[in-house]
């Protein structure tokens, strides 16, 4: 597995959320971070089916149009009675004519559980899959899962995405209402994270 040696990398996202979280992780390991967005790069069309998939296409996407090793993020929520949807559509079921909106996706994801009569638990996964990219076209790949369930009504107006609506198993709290802090210790990203700081960073 490749060692990252580079001090400066680029996050290719362009989501805030996301940025602030993975800035946060590497401040341990005297990274400097720019972004994609900062870069003035555009979003390539993700047009995978696999997170890991649309993960590659970000991160060499980034890395070869900023000469930089790149990481990129690809992530979110799988809802076992919805045979896994969204999946890697969740940013998708947000999109709206003026943007993202997670409430309207989030409460869509429970009409269908309705429709359906899930039993509850409504079991569900957060999943995360980071790819490191280089510029010479090197990549290595992590994955991160965090189990827990949907449930309704929203809690909280901490995190992003579906966070108020997803309850981490052994927790009371959604990802909504936890501390930040407590959440980055055992999210799916973390998870991730953990796996990438091992094989590259130690």
């Amino acid at each position: 597995m490749r060692k990252l040696t580079e001090k400066k990398i680029v996050i290719a996202s362009h989501n805030d959320g996301k940025l602030r979280e993975i800035s946060g992780l590497l401040v341990p390991f005297g990274i400097e971070v720019t972004s994609a967005k900062a870069l003035g790069l555009d979003e390539p069309a993700e047009t995978e089916d696999t997170f890991s998939g649309n993960a590659r296409i970000k991160a060499h996407f980034a890395a070869k149009n900023s000469g930089l090793p790149a990481l990129s993020d690809d992530s979110g929520i799988t809802v076992d009675a919805l045979d896994g949807a969204p999946g890697v559509y969740t940013a998708d079921w947000a999109e709206t004519p003026n943007g993202r909106d997670f409430p309207m996706a989030m409460k869509k994801v429970w009409e269908f559980l309705e429709e359906k009569n899930a039993v509850a638990p409504r079991t569900a996964a957060f999943n995360c899959t980071l790819c490191l990219a280089w510029p010479d076209g090197h990549d290595e790949i992590f994955e991160g899962r965090v189990d827990g369930q949907v449930v309704w009504p929203m809690r909280g107006e901490l995190g992003f995405g579906f966070d108020p609506v997803f309850l981490p198993d052994g927790e009371t709290e959604t990802f909504g209402e936890m501390d930040p802090s407590k959440k980055h210790a055992m999210s799916h990203r973390a998870d991730a994270f953990k796996k990438m700081i091992d094989g590259c960073l130690s």
